[in-house]
């Protein structure tokens, strides 16, 4: 397979998961500083590859396919990462109901894209999905920080947007869900 520059900058969200999961494996202020800025340059990819994608008519299935799949294995690596870790007080960093309701929610897309692509139908990422992930995204990033910077405790922030990209995760699934069902029931119709 011949992969065009698109996918092969969606690929090093891919290839920056081992390099987080060691930074976050050994946590202390520098490896978390370095994990959370790794992270951000992971994730700004997902910009970089679409925009290269659409203005070099780069658009591909294996990149339709490839991008979404790059953001869920990055995010679902770090909040396993984050679930592992356990601060003083022997709380986890990312409680594992979080990630569980979040990782559920990603396998279940992923299977809906699949019966879809069996029926002829592609579910693309929407507004909310797209959001969603944004969302996952500025909730890991204090909550990879961990300890305070310059006075400032980040956790408490980090949870706070990690309940509202919860909540949007939640409503995004059940949007593809909705859009799947509607699909289906039509095409039973016609049959």
């Amino acid at each position: 397979m011949n992969l065009n520059l698109a996918n092969r900058i969606t690929l090093i969200r891919i290839f920056a998961i081992p390099v987080l999961v060691v930074l976050l494996s050994f946590p202390n202020r520098i490896n978390c500083l370095f994990a959370m800025l790794f992270f951000i340059a992971a994730s700004l990819t997902d910009l970089l590859d679409g925009v290269i994608a659409r203005r070099h008519n780069l658009v591909s299935t294996f990149g339709k396919f490839l991008d979404p799949l790059a953001d869920k294995l990055l995010i679902s690596s770090v909040l396993i990462m984050l679930v592992q870790l356990q601060d003083e007080n022997s709380s986890s960093w990312v409680p594992a109901w979080v990630a569980v309701v979040i990782i559920g929610r990603e396998l279940m897309v992923t299977g809906l894209r699949s019966l879809a692509v069996d029926k002829g139908m592609i579910i693309a990422a929407d507004t909310f999905g797209k959001l969603k992930t944004i969302l996952q995204i500025v909730a890991l990033c204090p909550l990879m920080l961990h300890y305070p910077w310059f006075g400032v405790d980040v956790v408490p922030l980090g949870k706070i947007m990690l309940y509202i990209a919860l909540a949007m995760t939640v409503f995004s699934g059940g949007n593809y869900l909705y859009r799947f069902y509607c699909y289906w029931r039509d095409t039973e119709r016609k049959a």
